[in-house]
């Protein structure tokens, strides 16, 4: 998909989060974070151009033809409210919600964007992406993406009853890193796997941003002289979301 904005008109900016999560540790609590989510976008949506969305939204997810995952129907209104206003919100899928399939395009009007992208938002080059699979390493995870990448394995699980299948999906979620992970993630400095990746493509092409998600840990780093690495963070910890105003992207924690 090609997606660009030229120009920014005065006082617009575009916003970047991932990493909601919705549907950890537990209903309470991801109910919770799915209200303070929903105050949030109806926060920017006074001086949004756009909002990306980078993935892992919810923490699982897998449309049948006729079933979605229960919930989230708060977040899911607030975006078809914004997108019926005419305001474009893009969805990237990350490696938690990578089986989505058509139910956001023609609900909520929202585009789905399986791989990293690179466009122009405002004068400014942007590399963007959730982030999986992405750089050295997580090996384990590169198979397993094949795996859940594979239309025959989508096939097979879409033949086990929503209610199965979703059951073990949820319980899988319950295990997951972000459910079991109090803000300790290592910083690796240089070692950081996207920052090497995004290096390696600053030396085929420029940009002056790369945003990711993934990674769950808010960082600002330098890709050389002229470009930068950000990451967005999480919102199960620290509730950080992007904001770039055609001058320059700053990381910034919501705090309503």
């Amino acid at each position: 998909m090609t997606f660009r904005i030229n120009e920014l008109a005065p006082g617009k900016k575009v916003y970047f989060a991932s990493d909601f999560h919705l549907g950890v540790p537990d209903a309470k609590t991801s109910l919770a974070r799915e209200k303070k989510i929903v105050r949030w976008l109806e926060m920017v949506r006074h001086d949004a151009a756009a909002i990306l969305l980078l993935g892992d939204i919810f923490d699982f997810w897998f449309e049948y033809k006729h079933a979605i995952p229960k919930g989230y129907v708060r977040l899911q209104g607030k975006l078809a409210e914004l997108t019926d206003a005419g305001l474009p919100v893009l969805f990237f899928t990350g490696n938690h919600d990578m089986w989505m399939f058509d139910y956001f395009p023609k609900e909520l009007n929202i585009p789905i964007i399986r791989e990293p992208i690179s466009t122009n938002l405002g004068g400014k080059s942007f590399y963007i992406g959730h982030g999986d699979g992405l750089g050295p390493g997580d090996h384990t995870y590169k198979v397993l993406k094949k795996v859940f990448d594979n239309r025959m394995c989508q096939w097979l699980f879409a033949r086990i009853h929503p209610n199965t299948g979703i059951g073990i999906a949820n319980a899988w979620s319950r295990r997951s890193r972000i459910s079991n992970v109090e803000k300790d993630e290592k910083f690796f400095g240089e070692r950081e796997w996207l920052v090497q990746y995004s290096q390696e493509v600053e030396q085929r092409q420029h940009h002056d941003y790369y945003v990711f998600g993934h990674r769950h840990l808010p960082l600002e780093m330098p890709i050389g002289e002229n470009a930068q690495y950000v990451n967005l963070g999480e919102w199960v910890n620290f509730c950080t979301y992007g904001v770039y105003d055609g001058d320059k992207l700053e990381l910034k924690t919501f705090e309503g």
